[in-house]
C-alpha cells in the first residue's frame, strides 16, 4: 500500500461508504451516515443522482458538518459545483464525467479528487492528471450500479502495482467476500450495501472495518 497523494492519506481510505437513499426507510440519510461514522467508517462520499442542485447542495452542506464532526474526509459524487458551493474535502468522478485535470483546475490544489477506473491505462492517466485516490471495479457483481463491468481481481492488482497513489475497490463487496481482495495492494473498499443496507448499520460498519483490516494485513 502506498501513497504520494498530499490530499487524501491511505489509511482514510479504508471502509469508504458511499450514500444511497434507496436504504433509508425509516431513518433519515443523516441519521444512517452517522450511524456508519459511529462504527469505524472512515471516508464518505454523498451521491445523489435525483436531487436539484439546490437540494443537493443543502444536504451537502449539512452532510459536510457531520463527517467534520468525526473527523473524516467528505466528497461529492460528480457535481463538481455541489463540491465548490459546500467546500467539500472534495469529489469522486467517473470515466464519463469531467476530466480530473479539470476538476483539480476547478478545485484547486487542495481538494481531494477521486477517479474511477477500470484499466491500467485509465488509473495512469487519471493520476498523470492529479487524481488523489483511484475507485476500481466493480470488483464483484453489484446491483448498485447498472452499468458497472467487472474489474478482475488480476487487473486490480495490476492497478495498483502501476501507480504510486491509493486504490479503492468498488462493486459488490460485502463483509463475507472482502477476504478475497487480500493480496491486491488495495488501501481500502467502497460500499454501499454492505453497510446502508443492513438493518444495524452501526453493528454492521464495526463487522466491516474488522472484515477489512485482516483482509488488509492478510
Amino acid at each position: 500500500m502506498k501513497s504520494v497523494s498530499k490530499n487524501c492519506k491511505a489509511e482514510s481510505l479504508k471502509v469508504y461508504a458511499v450514500t444511497d437513499r434507496h436504504w433509508t426507510g425509516e431513518q433519515t440519510l443523516m441519521e444512517q451516515v452517522e450511524l456508519a461514522l459511529q462504527g469505524g467508517a472512515t471516508f464518505v462520499q454523498l451521491r445523489e443522482k435525483h436531487l436539484s442542485d439546490e437540494e443537493f447542495l443543502a444536504e451537502a452542506i449539512e452532510m459536510k458538518v457531520l463527517c467534520a464532526k468525526y473527523n473524516v474526509p467528505f466528497v461529492i459524487n460528480d457535481n463538481v459545483q455541489v463540491a465548490i458551493d459546500c467546500d467539500a474535502d472534495g469529489v469522486h468522478v467517473g470515466q464519463s464525467d469531467m476530466e480530473a485535470g479539470n476538476v483539480r483546475t476547478a478545485l484547486g490544489p487542495d481538494k481531494i479528487i477521486g477517479v474511477s477506473a477500470q484499466t491500467v491505462e485509465q488509473a495512469l492517466l487519471a493520476q498523470e492528471r492529479g487524481a488523489d485516490y483511484l475507485g476500481v471495479g466493480a470488483v464483484f457483481p453489484t446491483g448498485s450500479k447498472d452499468d458497472a463491468d467487472e474489474v478482475g481481481h488480476d487487473v486490480l492488482k495490476e492497478i495498483c502495482e502501476a501507480v504510486e497513489i491509493p486504490v479503492v475497490a468498488i462493486g459488490g463487496i460485502t463483509r463475507d467476500n472482502v477476504i478475497e481482495l487480500a493480496g491486491t495492494g488495495i488501501d481500502g473498499i467502497s460500499v454501499i450495501s454492505a453497510i446502508f443496507g443492513k438493518p444495524d448499520i452501526k453493528a454492521a460498519t464495526e463487522d466491516l472495518v474488522a472484515q477489512t483490516e485482516t483482509m488488509l494485513k492478510a
